[in-house]
């Protein structure tokens, strides 16, 4: 028997109002995403990736459908419950870092473990061994006005892994960077995949960067398009 999908998207729809006007950014989506898949989201904007990205990550909340994470629906939790669910199952990489300036690289990494119990000792511990990942040992000190554009993502994908999470969320990691900059953060997500197992939802309007996924998914006015993959 094949396993079941880490995370089963079903009948998923989400509405904005602005004004009197209603958007309808997904219309019952369904989707299923394997556990240690490497999965590019692609789409015109407005299609509803980044919507959907906040909506597996607990940022936000659908108005109908469901989504279940390793047997979990989501939707089922109370903000106490989803909060705590959110910190320990979801690492978030976003385009622009979003990185304090007035911390220093290993503070930033720190920042969440603050909701696990941990003393200070083992949260620098842990922050340092997800910069070592990132192969960042030696700007551990430096802040992130003395850091490069490539090397701030570094620090932004080490923040999202230091909680083990069991899936990351990559909103157009790459869509800030040079192309160097930007291969060499595909280069490092691509490893985090193979070598760690990680499961990976990526954002991108990149077709160079969707290449790197095991399977692009392609949105077209809040479904999933199809025959394309």
């Amino acid at each position: 028997m094949s396993e079941s999908p880490l995370i089963q998207v079903r009948n998923l729809s989400k509405t904005f109002v602005r004004g009197e006007a209603e958007i309808h950014v997904l219309q019952g989506m369904s989707l299923d995403i394997a556990r240690g898949e490497f999965v590019a989201l692609m789409g015109a904007s407005g299609s509803g990736k980044t919507t959907l990205l906040n909506l597996l990550g607990g940022l936000d909340g659908s108005d109908g459908g469901q989504i279940i994470v390793d047997g979990q629906v989501i939707s089922e939790l109370d903000g106490d419950q989803l909060s705590d669910w959110r910190a320990h199952t979801v690492g978030f990489i976003f385009q622009l870092y979003n990185l304090l300036p007035v911390l220093r690289a290993v503070e930033n990494v720190e920042l969440p473990l603050a909701l696990f119990g941990l003393g200070k000792r083992e949260r620098r511990q842990r922050a340092l061994a997800a910069l070592g990942l990132v192969g960042l040992n030696d700007r551990s000190d430096h802040y992130p006005g003395e850091l490069s554009g490539g090397q701030e993502q570094r620090v932004a994908i080490a923040r999202a892994l230091v909680t083990d999470p069991t899936f990351l969320l990559a909103d157009e990691p790459t869509g800030d960077l040079d192309p160097k900059s930007a291969g060499e953060i595909l280069d490092l997500l691509g490893r985090l995949h193979r070598e760690l197992g990680k499961t990976i939802l990526m954002v991108t309007h990149s077709h160079e960067a969707a290449a790197r996924a095991d399977r692009i998914i392609h949105l077209e006015a809040g479904r999933v398009a199809q025959g394309v993959s």
